[in-house]
């Protein structure tokens, strides 16, 4: 089999990542690992993300992965320099998409919906340094929804009225533009759209699997014609994750369990 894609998260919502891999790069193997068993990382000490994430990324390496792609931003906040001293393959990392909202909003006010420790981490404090160019950035951490998603509450009342409580915050700020700082955002795109109407939502999930496809490009080893396949495991319960991977992915793709 040609060497896949390794693709890791701290749950499922990194599938957000791999489906734009996916729809980019068909005929590319994807491995993809869950670390449900430590799920959210948000709110885990960027010292315990940063072992988790080195330990996956040498675990991926010695699978034969080709590329690692890292579809958390926490972890990629915490541990992207790390890995890319200590793996031998090629390292892409995800960050909250803050130069193309601040470049497109009209009013200069972007909100970040994303976990506690990316809200606080020096990594996404130098992009907005970067690339702020005089907008107003308002954080706001989302505790508890990344937790939702990995249990399966992607609509309803009960999402709904957390939604209330996340967005207060952006609309009481008159923000305009928000970005989904977390992967698993992605996957209750529209009970934040319905909790911010009019506001544009912007993730960062498209960008990855171009320049997933750029670095494979570069190192001309992109697969052959043929259809790809799909790998996924999870360091915990694989019952108990394959019910949320099947709403999630749109295939019933066998989860596996791995010790790492």
């Amino acid at each position: 089999m040609t060497a896949p894609v390794g693709i890791f998260d701290s749950g499922v919502g990194g599938l957000s990542v791999a489906r734009e891999i996916r729809r980019e790069l068909p005929s590319e193997h994807l491995l993809y690992v869950a670390d449900t068993a430590y799920v959210p990382y948000g709110d885990r000490s960027e010292d315990e993300v940063r072992e988790r994430t080195l330990r996956i990324g040498e675990w991926m390496q010695g699978q034969g992965a080709k590329v690692f792609v890292v579809a958390c931003n926490t972890a990629s906040g915490a541990a992207l320099e790390a890995l890319r001293e200590r793996l031998t393959i090629p390292v892409i990392g995800l960050e909250p998409a803050i130069k193309p909202a601040v470049r497109d909003s009209p009013s200069g006010r972007v909100g970040v919906m994303a976990t506690t420790g990316t809200c606080g981490s020096a990594r996404l404090q130098r992009l907005v340094d970067n690339y702020g160019n005089g907008a107003t950035v308002v954080r706001q951490p989302c505790p508890g929804l990344a937790d939702m998603v990995e249990d399966g509450v992607l609509a309803g009342p009960e999402l709904d009225a957390r939604m209330a409580e996340y967005v207060a915050p952006l609309r009481a700020a008159d923000v305009d533009t928000v970005v989904l700082g977390c992967t698993h955002y992605v996957f209750v795109r529209e009970a934040i759209q319905k909790a911010l109407p009019g506001v544009k939502l912007l993730d960062s999930s498209t960008a990855i699997a171009r320049r997933t496809r750029q670095i494979l490009e570069e190192a001309n080893s992109l697969a052959s014609d043929g259809p790809g396949s799909v790998r996924i495991f999870t360091t915990a319960d694989p019952a108990g994750a394959e019910r949320i991977v099947h709403r999630l992915w749109g295939e019933p793709e066998a989860v596996q369990r791995v010790e790492i």
